[in-house]
């Protein structure tokens, strides 16, 4: 028996089975991309169980949505980091371009997008409506941005400017991936260099007073 994210409550392994299967329907749902998809009742449906199993395993959508991200959270883990790193910023950057890259081509990373475009766009909605979902992707946040400093801690680059990069580099990731889902004539792995080189050169500049 272990303990339930929801409540304390034990739960048996067939419980946990029930509750990792009910996660894997909400991913598999969440990236099919069916609007429809954004949906405790059909996610149960599809697995066979009724809305009051997802309220027993996950109180109620708002857990679902959180543990849902959680789990693609613990499958991606953090940004490629090695202890004692000799490699110079450019290939750091380059690294960090292309695992990004690889990442928001994923399953999981659709499943994310498709989550996002039914959630409140309004922050203090979205944690008014989904506290536990908002905290969550506050979570993120911060985790990556912590990742980024630690990733360049050991070279003379501007904290100030790591904190500036780790701001806009998701957006501009996600762009180049919907150009390369869109099947553009855009050279993608020459757009993916281009955006490193652009990062490094920003990087590379004075420390600010």
């Amino acid at each position: 028996m272990t303990l339930d994210a929801v409540g304390g409550r034990r739960t048996n392994r067939r419980g946990l089975a029930t509750r990792e299967a009910m996660l894997d329907a909400a991913l598999a749902a969440l990236a099919s991309g069916d609007p429809g998809s954004v949906s405790a009742n059909r996610i149960a449906k599809d697995i066979g169980a009724t809305w009051g199993t997802v309220k027993y395993q996950f109180g109620d959508v708002d857990g679902l949505w959180a543990a849902v991200l959680r789990r693609t959270a613990d499958r991606r883990g953090e940004l490629p980091y090695r202890e004692n790193n000799t490699a110079p910023l450019r290939e750091r950057v380059i690294e960090i371009v292309e695992t990004l890259f690889l990442g928001l081509t994923s399953v999981d990373s659709r499943a994310i997008e498709n989550l996002r475009a039914a959630l409140p766009r309004d922050h203090a909605e979205l944690e008014r409506l989904y506290p536990q979902t908002a905290a969550e992707f506050a979570s993120w946040n911060h985790s990556w941005a912590r990742a980024c400093q630690k990733a360049f801690a050991d070279l003379e680059v501007d904290p100030g400017r790591v904190r500036d990069v780790a701001a806009f580099i998701p957006g501009a990731m996600r762009g180049l991936v919907s150009e390369a889902r869109l099947g553009s004539y855009q050279d993608d792995a020459l757009a993916r260099r281009g955006f490193a080189g652009a990062i490094v050169a920003y990087l590379e500049q004075p420390v600010r007073d």
